[in-house]
């Protein structure tokens, strides 16, 4: 159980922050700013959400994409180590789920004849802004994951692979289910 009885620490303000294994780094850490965009992604769902009212499949399926997101940042937030206790790990059931979903959605949609433009109702757009969020935060993780003694678990990386996935398939589902997608016509502004 996590219990927050003050906000304020003051201990960030000589620019660092202290990462789950309580190692002191500076804010603009790339392991930092990773996991710090895994919670842009988040947040960026959260307002998705705020748009689902008609859709209560959509959202429980958000709701627990927002809870695996709060588990990769703890991952992130604490850097596999030889001989460390282990911490709480995303896990391949968790891509599997997302997996899932994927595919339940999907099989409602019409095929897809261009590419489409983030748009259509809100929560497509929002979708679509957070799908974008959660592609930043992919590369991060896998630079981050590039670098000698900076290990990244890769069910992680793939859970942000797939969704961004889902986010694209869940922005078409929001679409009137591929309906009322916004579509690419190449060169019509020429």
């Amino acid at each position: 159980m996590v219990v927050l009885n003050r906000i304020y620490t003051r201990t960030g303000d000589d620019g660092t922050t202290a990462l789950g294994s309580g190692e002191r780094r500076p804010k603009y850490d790339l392991r930092v700013a990773a996991y710090g965009t895994v919670d842009e992604t988040n947040a960026a769902i959260g307002v998705v959400r705020l748009h689902l009212a008609d859709s209560p499949e959509l959202d429980a399926m958000l709701g627990r994409i927002q809870n695996d997101l709060f588990d990769l940042g703890a991952d992130l937030a604490v850097p596999e180590r030889e001989g460390k206790a282990e911490r709480l790990r995303m896990l391949a059931s968790q891509v599997e789920r997302l997996e899932r979903d994927i595919d339940s959605l999907n099989d409602q949609l019409a095929p897809l004849t261009s590419f489409v433009l983030p748009g259509g109702t809100q929560a497509s757009a929002y979708l679509h802004l957070a799908r974008t969020i959660c592609r930043r935060a992919e590369r991060m993780m896998v630079e981050l994951a590039a670098r000698p003694d900076e290990p990244v678990n890769a069910a992680g990386i793939q859970y942000m692979n797939r969704l961004s996935d889902f986010l694209f398939v869940a922005s078409r589902f929001q679409n009137n289910k591929g309906a009322g997608d916004v579509l690419w016509v190449p060169g019509q502004n020429r």
